[in-house]
């Protein structure tokens, strides 16, 4: 079995909703704050790394409906580099029949990254500029939760500026013993 943990900064509640309704200053409309939200698996010993390598004997039904809910409640895809590179070299080549291609290849993706000058995985857009702002702005628009899956540089940034608003933890029943780790010793 795994364990899930989810985490929210003190002055976000605990709403399960994918999105947040709070009142404008002028308290005369409330508006949809939409969260950002990371999922990542994790060993036990903090691994965060390459999870396709030892995550999936552990991965069961209790797990796929973690993985589906996080899914469901999203409308947008946050991706780092690494990530999006691993993912835009495999999902594109998936057909419908493979489970999540389509998800995959037709959710928004926005990709941050200082290095990359283009992207060319199917509706993904490159965030130019100051990521902190773009996605602060981002969060104030319409529409379902903005999710991270894998991309630990970008949550840890995230965190550091306190635009994240939800990480759920898949831990797993393993100790992986050496790559990246979500939190530097």
């Amino acid at each position: 079995s795994f364990k899930t943990e989810t985490s929210r900064p003190a002055n976000m509640g605990t709403s399960p909703r994918p999105s947040t309704p709070v009142r404008n200053p002028d308290n005369t409309q409330e508006i949809t704050v939409r969260k950002i939200v990371a999922g990542l698996f994790v060993s036990l010993d903090g691994v965060v790394e390459a999870p396709e390598t030892w995550h999936f004997p552990y991965f069961n039904d209790e797990m796929m409906q973690v993985v589906g809910s996080q899914i469901a409640d999203s409308d947008t895809m946050l991706l780092g580099r690494v990530t999006y590179q691993e993912f835009a070299g495999y999902w594109p080549h998936q057909g419908s029949d493979v489970e999540m291609a389509d998800f995959m290849n037709s959710t928004p993706k926005l990709v941050a990254s200082t290095t990359l000058d283009t992207v060319d995985w199917e509706n993904s857009t490159l965030i130019k500029g100051d990521v902190a702002e773009e996605l602060a702005a981002l969060k104030k628009q319409p529409g379902k939760n903005i999710s991270i899956t894998g991309s630990p540089t970008l949550v840890r940034s995230l965190l550091r500026d306190n635009l994240l608003d939800e990480l759920q933890l898949l831990v797993h029943p393993i100790v992986v013993g050496r790559g990246k780790r979500l939190f530097e010793d």
